[in-house]
């Protein structure tokens, strides 16, 4: 009461206590943004690499992601084996397939 009293003398007015949810809105609202620029994006990508590295298949011109251009020759579990030059051949880890150049009919 005192307050209340001391706060019209010096010429405020009491304030209004807040709800509890509207202090978790804004980062409700954060987090929103967050997931919609930056979490679902990412996710979208990731399957697609994925379903990319499953669909690869022999003479498939790919790109690794260190830069280098070669041909699929071999494919196992989790391994590529990419020609770069005629009697040039590299073991590479699947997931190091970074893009598919050009596919085989």
């Amino acid at each position: 009461m005192l307050a209340l009293a001391f706060a019209q003398e010096v010429g405020q007015a009491p304030q209004m206590q807040q709800s509890p949810l509207m202090g978790l809105a804004p980062v409700a609202l954060i987090f929103v943004v967050f997931y919609f620029l930056l979490i679902r994006p990412q996710k979208k990508q990731q399957q697609q690499h994925a379903k990319m590295l499953n669909e690869l298949k022999k003479n498939d011109e790919v790109v690794t992601s260190g830069g280098i251009h070669g041909t699929i020759v071999n494919l196992q579990d989790d391994v590529v084996i990419i020609r770069v030059d005629e009697n040039t051949r590299m073991k590479v880890q699947k997931s190091a397939v970074a893009r598919v150049k050009q596919r085989s009919e």
